[in-house]
């Protein structure tokens, strides 16, 4: 185990970067928080490159960490590297995967259109991962899969299933042509979801909070689908018209 006392440290001061995109993207790596994020990405040993623990943190018994690079260090600096007002002694540095998605062997599959707010992807992660989905595509403008609110959110579906940066046309083409029916979500020119059984394949579009999905895109499904809203509300969050969706066409 190594030890680290100070936040003048030249690597305490890397990782700190890691909070930017920038660095993400130029280290190929990024930081989680929490006892929770770190347990999960255990289990999937091949993302982590550090764990960081304060002095005061007990590692879990159930930790296995052989072959696992282990730092201690103050309370001070584990505060220093985290996005959290409330640090529960333990980050993780871990490595990007590059995943991939073969679309003509998956049977249900999760787009995203420009979704903006890291809450927001990461529920929608999150959400399809506990639906059973086979992977997730993040198209042009959706927020970085790395940020940490998005990683928070996810509450460890990042490590679960395979999510990838894609066009969201190209996937479209490539799923229909493939025989998996594509459902965009939108009001105008959509069905109420009922009116369209469920499936044993499909994908599923979401879009941007505020604007929906692209029309350019939605004119390429096999059919727009919406909630009916019963009460006052003006529309759904993404988040929960995609659960609720996800779950209807699966069946």
């Amino acid at each position: 185990m190594k030890r680290i006392e100070s936040k003048q440290n030249q690597t305490v001061k890397q990782w700190k970067k890691l909070h930017t995109k920038k660095e993400r993207e130029k280290s190929g790596l990024f930081i989680i928080e929490g006892e929770h994020l770190v347990e999960e990405a255990l289990k999937y040993k091949s993302f982590i490159k550090h764990i960081v623990v304060s002095e005061l943190f007990q590692i879990p018994s159930q930790w296995n960490l052989d072959g696992v690079s282990l730092y201690l260090t103050t309370d001070e600096i584990i505060k220093d590297l985290g996005s959290t007002e409330s640090p529960q002694g333990v980050i993780a540095i871990c490595l990007q995967p590059e995943q991939t998605i073969e679309l003509g062997n998956v049977h249900s599959i999760l787009l995203i259109d420009a979704v903006q707010d890291p809450g927001n992807l990461g529920t929608l992660i999150r959400t399809a991962d506990a639906a059973g989905i086979n992977g997730v595509v993040l198209g042009e403008g959706t927020v970085d899969l790395f940020n940490s609110k998005v990683l928070r959110a996810s509450q460890g579906s990042v490590f679960h299933l395979p999510i990838v940066r894609g066009n969201i046309g190209e996937c479209i083409d490539e799923l229909r042509n493939n025989g998996i029916s594509v459902f965009g979500t939108a009001l105008e020119g959509g069905k109420p979801f009922p009116q369209v059984p469920p499936t044993k394949s499909f994908a599923l579009l979401v879009g941007n909070e505020g604007k929906g999905v692209q029309k350019e895109w939605l004119s390429k499904t096999n059919q727009n689908l919406y909630i009916p809203i019963h009460g006052k509300a003006e529309s759904l969050n993404v988040t929960v018209a995609a659960g609720i969706l996800l779950y209807y066409l699966r069946g």
